[in-house]
C-alpha cells in the first residue's frame, strides 16, 4: 500500500472520504445499494485498487450496525442457499483481480449492475411481490439464487459492489422492507469478513490502511442512525424505487468514470 496515498491526502479529500463513510452507514440501515456512490468517492480520492482495501473495513463497521438494528428480520433459508455460490464468486473475483486492470473491472461490474436492474424492473412488472420470500423453494428459484450468488460474490470481491446485485435478487425474491434489510445485513457481514484474508493476500489491506479506516469508522455511526430514522418514513414502493435507482446510478458511474 502506498503511504503517499493514505497520509498525504488533503483536508477536502478526507472530508469526501468521511462523507462516503456516512453514506455507507446510511445505505446499510436504509437504502442498500446506495454505497456504490461511496465506492466511486473512495476510488476518486485513492487509487482504485487501494480504495477497495480501505473501503472494506468501513463496510464491515456498517454491516455490524445493520445486524444490530435488523437482526430479527433475517431470512436464513435464503442465506444458506446463497453462501456456497457467493464463495465461488469470491474465488473467481480474486483470480480476476490478479490480471484485470481498473478499466476492465469498472466496466464489467457497471454492465452487470445495469443488467440486473433492468431484469428486476422487467420481472416486477410481470408479477406482484409476495409477502414472504419463496424464491429458494423451487428449482428455478434455486438456479436464480446461485446465479445471483456468483455475481454477488464476484462483484463484492473485485470492487465491493455486491450490494446492488444482491439488492436486485432480494427485491426479485419478494422481500419486504425489514426482511430485505435484515437478510442483507447478515449476508454482507459474513461475506465481507470472509473477504478480508483475500484482500490482505492481495496487498489491499495493511496496517496503514487500517489506521485510515479507524479514522473513518466514526463517521459510519451517524450515517447508520440517520438511515434507521429515515427507513421508518419510507414506504415499500418508494424503498424499492430508491434501491433500483441507486443500482442504476452505481452501474452508470462505473461505466462512465
Amino acid at each position: 500500500m502506498n503511504t503517499m496515498t493514505l497520509w498525504h491526502i488533503s483536508v477536502w479529500e478526507f472530508a469526501a472520504l468521511a462523507a462516503a463513510a456516512m453514506l455507507v452507514g446510511f445505505s446499510k440501515t436504509a437504502v442498500s445499494g446506495a454505497n456504490t456512490v461511496s465506492l466511486a468517492i473512495f476510488a476518486a480520492v485513492l487509487p482504485a485498487r487501494a480504495s477497495t482495501g480501505v473501503l472494506l473495513p468501513v463496510l464491515i463497521v456498517g454491516d455490524v450496525l445493520a445486524v444490530l438494528t435488523y437482526r430479527r428480520h433475517a431470512h436464513w433459508p435464503t442465506l444458506w442457499r446463497l453462501f456456497p455460490a457467493v464463495a465461488g464468486g469470491v474465488v473467481v473475483g480474486t483470480v480476476f483481480l490478479m490480471w484485470a486492470d481498473d478499466q476492465i473491472v469498472r466496466m464489467s461490474i457497471g454492465a452487470i449492475l445495469l443488467l440486473m436492474a433492468g431484469v428486476t424492473v422487467w420481472r416486477r412488472r410481470k408479477a406482484t411481490a409476495e409477502e414472504e420470500p419463496e424464491a429458494v423453494t423451487s428449482p428455478a428459484g434455486r438456479i436464480k439464487a446461485r446465479s445471483y450468488g456468483v455475481l454477488g460474490g464476484f462483484t463484492t470481491m473485485v470492487a465491493n459492489a455486491g450490494g446492488p446485485v444482491m439488492s436486485m435478487y432480494l427485491l426479485s425474491a419478494g422481500f419486504r422492507k425489514l426482511g430485505f434489510l435484515g437478510t442483507s445485513a447478515f449476508f454482507f457481514l459474513i461475506v465481507n469478513v470472509s473477504k478480508v484474508p483475500f484482500s490482505v493476500g492481495l496487498g489491499l489491506i495493511d496496517g496503514r490502511s487500517l489506521l485510515l479506516d479507524a479514522a473513518l469508522a466514526a463517521f459510519v455511526v451517524p450515517g447508520a442512525v440517520i438511515g434507521k430514522l429515515a427507513v421508518d418514513r419510507i414506504n415499500q414502493r418508494l424503498f424499492e424505487q430508491l434501491v433500483i435507482a441507486a443500482t442504476v446510478v452505481g452501474g452508470a458511474q462505473l461505466l462512465l468514470r
